[in-house]
């Protein structure tokens, strides 16, 4: 462990789309950034297998391999990327003091925090056993690979109806499985998922767990056991992809009191940029983005992010 207080320009906190992205253009600015990647380097794509849907990979690639060519590139500007997270973060003056879990405490000119958000799961070990095999916790994202196929949807807010509505679309039928025997989503929300003769509701169903096949490193789900919390009663639905949508916590306790956030933690940046409450405090990515939760528009605000701490440290000057 090392007690060393090292002094930088742009500390980048997390990593993935966002994070990789600020180190790209941070580094082009000659700021010498220092990166800490978090639990998870690379962030939420590195458990996602196929992706189609960023630019400049015609024939899609897969989420480990887009982050690695992201570091790289990161690192061939001049990113200095780190193992570890940081811990601990005071804002309340510049510099700016952070402390990594290496022992390292870090005086930042200006920070930029990429540290996204972590998907809810109901915690089954049959969800975890499939991730990247069938269960998704992004419709968006994933849907196009279950097209004129059944799928499942977990959850009854507005997020949940939301993924429901935009799978109908793709998928030849939608299962909603509600815990309640009331939807928590919008009037209009809950109007466009009752209407839409794609989607069956199954009220009151727990998911005990989902069914697939493995082959080698292959899995594939084919199917979800539910239990109805009314009657107890045990029932099997024929699918091939199960979604998760209860929701997401963005990554973002350690800014809690310092930094303005809304009621689920989200951080709040000046509308149009990755300006923070605090000047020389940047977000992108996930953490501030509760919306889109894309790989591209993470980018983008990453993008933002670096350029907008540039300009401070200029402004500064």
């Amino acid at each position: 462990m090392s007690d060393s207080i090292e002094k930088v320009k742009t500390l980048i906190i997390g990593s993935g789309p966002a994070g990789y992205t600020a180190g790209i253009y941070a580094g082009r600015a000659e700021l010498k950034p220092v990166m800490y990647q978090g639990m998870q380097p690379g962030g939420q794509l590195t458990i996602t297998t196929e992706v189609e849907n960023f630019p400049g990979y015609p024939e899609g690639t897969n989420g480990p391999e887009m982050m690695e060519d992201l570091k790289k590139q990161a690192e061939k500007y001049g990113t200095d990327i780190r193992w570890g997270e940081i811990v601990e973060a005071d804002f309340s003056k510049r510099p700016f003091i952070c402390k990594a879990d290496d022992g390292n405490t870090i005086e930042a000119e200006t920070v930029i925090i990429a540290t996204g958000a972590s998907a809810q799961w109901l915690g089954l070990p049959s969800e975890k056993e499939f991730n990247g095999g069938g269960v998704s916790a992004c419709a968006t994202c994933d849907g196009f690979f279950y097209k004129g196929k059944d799928v499942a949807v977990v959850g009854g807010g507005d997020t949940a109806c939301e993924e429901a509505s935009y799978l109908a679309n793709i998928t030849n039928k939608v299962y909603l499985i509600v815990r309640r025997d009331v939807l928590r989503a919008s009037k209009a929300m809950q109007e466009r998922v009752k209407n839409n003769p794609k989607i069956e509701i199954l009220w009151n169903h727990n998911t005990k767990e989902i069914v697939g096949t493995t082959q080698g490193f292959t899995k594939a789900v084919n199917g979800a056991i539910l239990i109805n919390n009314k009657t107890n009663e045990e029932k099997k639905i024929d699918i091939d992809g199960f979604f998760v949508a209860i929701g997401h916590k963005p990554n973002s306790d350690i800014f809690k009191g310092q930094l303005d956030m809304d009621e689920t933690g989200y951080i709040n940046t000046i509308p149009g940029s990755a300006s923070t409450n605090v000047a020389g405090v940047f977000a992108a990515g996930d953490v501030q983005d509760h919306t889109y939760r894309q790989a591209i528009t993470a980018a983008g605000s990453g993008c933002m992010a670096a350029i907008e701490a540039e300009r401070f440290i200029s402004e500064q000057a």
